[in-house]
Protein backbone atom coordinates (compact mmCIF):
# COMPACT_ATOMS: atom_id res chain seq x y z
CA UNK A 1 0.00 0.00 0.00
CA UNK A 2 3.06 2.46 0.68
CA UNK A 3 3.62 2.25 -3.02
CA UNK A 4 0.19 3.70 -3.93
CA UNK A 5 1.45 6.88 -1.87
CA UNK A 6 5.12 7.01 -4.36
CA UNK A 7 3.15 9.83 -6.60
CA UNK A 8 2.42 11.75 -3.28
CA UNK A 9 5.72 11.91 -2.32
CA UNK A 10 7.48 12.42 -5.54
CA UNK A 11 4.79 15.71 -6.00
CA UNK A 12 5.98 16.95 -2.52
CA UNK A 13 9.49 16.67 -3.60
CA UNK A 14 9.13 18.17 -6.74
CA UNK A 15 6.92 20.90 -5.80
CA UNK A 16 9.58 22.50 -4.18
CA UNK A 17 12.47 22.23 -7.34
CA UNK A 18 10.22 22.73 -10.80
CA UNK A 19 6.69 24.15 -11.49
CA UNK A 20 4.09 22.93 -9.66
CA UNK A 21 2.33 21.90 -13.24
CA UNK A 22 5.43 19.67 -13.69
CA UNK A 23 5.32 18.20 -10.24
CA UNK A 24 1.08 17.60 -10.56
CA UNK A 25 1.95 16.01 -14.26
CA UNK A 26 5.16 13.57 -13.26
CA UNK A 27 2.69 13.03 -10.21
CA UNK A 28 0.28 11.39 -12.76
CA UNK A 29 2.87 9.84 -14.84
CA UNK A 30 3.69 8.10 -12.03
CA UNK A 31 0.66 6.96 -11.02
CA UNK A 32 -0.03 5.63 -14.54
CA UNK A 33 3.16 3.64 -14.10
CA UNK A 34 1.14 1.82 -10.63
CA UNK A 35 -1.73 1.06 -12.02
CA UNK A 36 0.27 -0.12 -15.52
CA UNK A 37 2.08 -2.13 -12.77
CA UNK A 38 -0.62 -3.96 -11.09
CA UNK A 39 -2.50 -5.02 -14.78
CA UNK A 40 0.60 -6.63 -15.50
CA UNK A 41 1.53 -8.19 -12.41
CA UNK A 42 -2.60 -9.00 -13.08
CA UNK A 43 -3.93 -7.38 -10.28
CA UNK A 44 -6.90 -5.04 -10.77
CA UNK A 45 -6.89 -1.17 -10.86
CA UNK A 46 -7.01 0.25 -7.48
CA UNK A 47 -9.62 2.96 -5.94
CA UNK A 48 -6.57 4.95 -4.72
CA UNK A 49 -4.05 4.58 -7.74
CA UNK A 50 -6.88 5.55 -10.25
CA UNK A 51 -7.99 7.96 -8.38
CA UNK A 52 -4.35 9.42 -7.81
CA UNK A 53 -4.27 9.63 -11.45
CA UNK A 54 -7.58 11.20 -12.20
CA UNK A 55 -6.33 14.14 -9.31
CA UNK A 56 -2.85 14.57 -10.53
CA UNK A 57 -3.77 14.81 -14.11
CA UNK A 58 -6.91 16.58 -13.59
CA UNK A 59 -4.55 19.60 -11.40
CA UNK A 60 -2.16 18.93 -13.99
CA UNK A 61 -3.92 19.95 -17.16
CA UNK A 62 -5.94 22.72 -15.07
CA UNK A 63 -2.52 24.32 -13.72
CA UNK A 64 -1.62 24.51 -17.24
CA UNK A 65 -4.51 25.53 -19.23
CA UNK A 66 -5.54 27.95 -16.51
CA UNK A 67 -2.09 29.52 -15.88
CA UNK A 68 -2.70 29.00 -12.25
CA UNK A 69 0.29 30.92 -10.37
CA UNK A 70 -0.68 29.12 -7.14
CA UNK A 71 1.37 29.23 -4.10
CA UNK A 72 3.12 25.52 -3.27
CA UNK A 73 0.85 25.33 0.00
CA UNK A 74 -2.00 26.28 -2.72
CA UNK A 75 -1.18 23.36 -4.89
CA UNK A 76 -0.56 21.03 -1.77
CA UNK A 77 -3.92 22.08 -0.29
CA UNK A 78 -5.48 20.97 -3.53
CA UNK A 79 -3.68 17.50 -4.01
CA UNK A 80 -4.16 16.73 -0.36
CA UNK A 81 -8.32 17.51 -0.50
CA UNK A 82 -8.52 15.22 -3.59
CA UNK A 83 -6.52 12.46 -1.46
CA UNK A 84 -9.06 12.70 1.53
CA UNK A 85 -12.10 12.90 -1.51
CA UNK A 86 -10.73 9.71 -2.87
CA UNK A 87 -10.62 7.99 0.65
CA UNK A 88 -14.26 9.10 1.57
CA UNK A 89 -15.16 8.19 -2.08
CA UNK A 90 -14.29 5.07 -1.04
CA UNK A 91 -15.95 4.42 2.01
CA UNK A 92 -19.13 5.85 0.58
CA UNK A 93 -18.82 3.21 -2.25
CA UNK A 94 -18.38 0.21 0.35
CA UNK A 95 -15.30 -0.41 -0.82
CA UNK A 96 -12.77 0.93 1.70
CA UNK A 97 -9.39 2.00 -0.65
CA UNK A 98 -7.41 -0.56 2.10
CA UNK A 99 -9.35 -3.70 1.15
CA UNK A 100 -7.80 -4.31 -2.54
CA UNK A 101 -4.48 -4.08 -0.53
CA UNK A 102 -5.56 -6.82 2.03
CA UNK A 103 -7.00 -8.92 -0.16
CA UNK A 104 -3.23 -9.18 -1.66
CA UNK A 105 -2.59 -10.91 1.93
CA UNK A 106 -5.93 -12.58 3.72
CA UNK A 107 -6.72 -15.77 2.40
CA UNK A 108 -9.73 -15.51 0.10
CA UNK A 109 -12.36 -17.21 1.95
CA UNK A 110 -11.86 -14.36 4.81
CA UNK A 111 -12.94 -11.53 1.78
CA UNK A 112 -16.29 -11.50 3.14
CA UNK A 113 -16.47 -11.96 6.69
CA UNK A 114 -18.23 -9.32 8.58
CA UNK A 115 -14.83 -8.66 10.18
CA UNK A 116 -12.80 -8.26 7.11
CA UNK A 117 -15.22 -5.06 6.27
CA UNK A 118 -15.46 -3.89 9.49
CA UNK A 119 -11.38 -4.16 10.12
CA UNK A 120 -10.76 -2.15 6.70
CA UNK A 121 -13.17 0.52 6.96
CA UNK A 122 -11.89 1.22 10.32
CA UNK A 123 -8.50 1.56 8.97
CA UNK A 124 -9.53 3.58 5.86
CA UNK A 125 -11.13 6.01 8.40
CA UNK A 126 -7.94 6.19 10.53
CA UNK A 127 -6.37 7.04 7.12
CA UNK A 128 -9.30 9.46 6.39
CA UNK A 129 -8.23 11.40 9.56
CA UNK A 130 -4.48 11.26 8.99
CA UNK A 131 -5.83 13.01 5.64
CA UNK A 132 -7.57 15.54 7.52
CA UNK A 133 -4.75 16.46 9.79
CA UNK A 134 -2.77 17.19 6.86
CA UNK A 135 -5.00 19.38 5.81
CA UNK A 136 -5.28 21.39 8.68
CA UNK A 137 -1.78 21.55 8.44
CA UNK A 138 -1.51 23.24 5.05
CA UNK A 139 -4.10 25.59 5.94
CA UNK A 140 -2.40 26.68 8.89
CA UNK A 141 0.48 27.19 6.58
CA UNK A 142 -2.10 28.93 3.96
CA UNK A 143 -3.36 31.37 6.34
CA UNK A 144 -1.22 31.42 9.33
CA UNK A 145 2.49 32.31 7.71
CA UNK A 146 3.97 33.32 10.99
CA UNK A 147 3.70 30.03 12.38
CA UNK A 148 6.75 27.77 11.92
CA UNK A 149 6.55 25.66 8.55
CA UNK A 150 8.31 22.96 10.94
CA UNK A 151 4.63 22.86 12.84
CA UNK A 152 3.15 21.73 9.29
CA UNK A 153 6.08 19.11 8.74
CA UNK A 154 5.60 17.43 12.01
CA UNK A 155 1.98 17.32 11.97
CA UNK A 156 1.97 15.86 8.32
CA UNK A 157 4.61 13.23 9.49
CA UNK A 158 2.46 12.64 12.37
CA UNK A 159 -0.23 11.82 11.01
CA UNK A 160 0.95 9.87 8.27
CA UNK A 161 3.30 7.84 10.76
CA UNK A 162 0.47 7.19 13.31
CA UNK A 163 -1.81 5.93 10.24
CA UNK A 164 0.32 3.79 9.05
CA UNK A 165 1.36 2.06 12.31
CA UNK A 166 -2.61 2.03 13.34
CA UNK A 167 -2.66 -0.30 9.54
CA UNK A 168 -0.07 -2.43 10.90
CA UNK A 169 -1.58 -3.28 14.31
CA UNK A 170 -5.17 -2.83 13.82
CA UNK A 171 -5.64 -6.30 11.80
CA UNK A 172 -3.82 -8.60 14.78
CA UNK A 173 -6.22 -6.72 17.43
CA UNK A 174 -9.08 -6.66 15.80
CA UNK A 175 -8.52 -10.73 14.85
CA UNK A 176 -8.95 -11.93 18.40
CA UNK A 177 -12.01 -9.67 19.18
CA UNK A 178 -13.86 -11.44 16.04
CA UNK A 179 -13.18 -14.69 17.59
CA UNK A 180 -14.30 -14.07 21.38
CA UNK A 181 -17.47 -15.82 22.13
CA UNK A 182 -19.56 -14.37 24.52
CA UNK A 183 -20.30 -15.50 27.73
Amino acid sequence: MLLAFAPFVAFAVLNHFISPTAALAIAALISLGLIGREIVLGHSAKILEVGTCILFGGLAVYAYLSNANWPIVGVKLAVDIGLLAIVLFSLVVGRPFTIQYARETVPRDLWDSPQFLRTNQVITLVWLAAFAAIIVADLILLFRPDVPHKLSVLLTIGALYAAFKFTEAYPDRAEPRATDKPN
